[in-house]
C-alpha cells in the first residue's frame, strides 16, 4: 500500500473532531466538475448511495439544505412542504460560496458557514453507508446515515420526483 499523504478537507477534520467514523474517497477531476452519477461510477459506488447536497431559498427568505441521491431530481413542491414554505427555489450557483463556504460540485452538508435546516431523502435510512461531498471537488466521505443525520441535526422525508 502506498504511503501517499491523504489530503484532509475541513469536512474530514470536523468528522475527526466529532469522532464520526468515515471513509475518505478521492476521484480524478478534469477541467469540468463531473455530475454526481459520474462521481458514483468513479468511486465504484451505487448512485443510490451517493448523495448530492442542494441549497434552496424559501419564499420567506430562509435557506434549506437538501441531500438526495445523485441520480434523482429534487421535487421543489415536496421540499417546500417538508420545510413549511409556500415555495423554495434552488440557490443560484454564484450565491453558494458566500452563503455556505462551498463551491458548486463540492458542497457538503457538513461544516457550512452557518447551520441551516437540513433534510435527506428518506432512502438514506435503508443504506448501510452513504457518500456525501467532503467539501472539495474530487473528495467524498462515506458515513453511516444515522451518524450524518445526528451530526447535522437533519431529518428525512420524501424529497424527489417520481419516475
Amino acid at each position: 500500500m502506498s504511503k501517499q499523504k491523504e489530503e484532509k478537507t475541513n469536512v474530514m477534520r470536523l468528522l475527526d473532531q466529532k469522532k464520526v467514523p468515515y471513509a475518505p474517497h478521492a476521484y480524478p477531476v478534469g477541467d469540468e466538475v463531473p455530475d454526481g452519477v459520474t462521481v458514483a461510477r468513479l468511486l465504484g459506488q451505487d448512485p443510490a448511495a451517493v448523495f448530492k447536497t442542494l441549497v434552496a431559498k424559501g419564499a420567506s427568505g430562509g435557506y434549506y439544505v437538501f441531500g438526495i441521491p445523485v441520480g434523482a431530481t429534487l421535487d421543489l413542491k415536496k421540499a417546500a412542504k417538508a420545510v413549511g414554505e409556500k415555495s423554495v427555489a434552488m440557490l443560484p450557483a454564484r450565491e453558494l460560496l458566500p452563503l455556505t463556504g462551498y463551491v458548486h460540485g463540492g458542497c457538503s452538508p457538513v461544516g457550512m458557514k452557518k447551520r441551516f435546516p437540513t433534510l435527506f431523502h428518506r432512502s438514506c435510512l435503508g443504506l448501510e453507508t452513504m457518500c456525501v461531498s467532503a467539501g472539495k471537488v474530487g473528495y467524498q466521505v462515506e458515513v453511516k446515515p444515522n451518524h450524518l443525520i445526528a451530526l447535522v441535526d437533519a431529518s428525512t422525508t420524501d424529497l424527489i420526483m417520481e419516475g
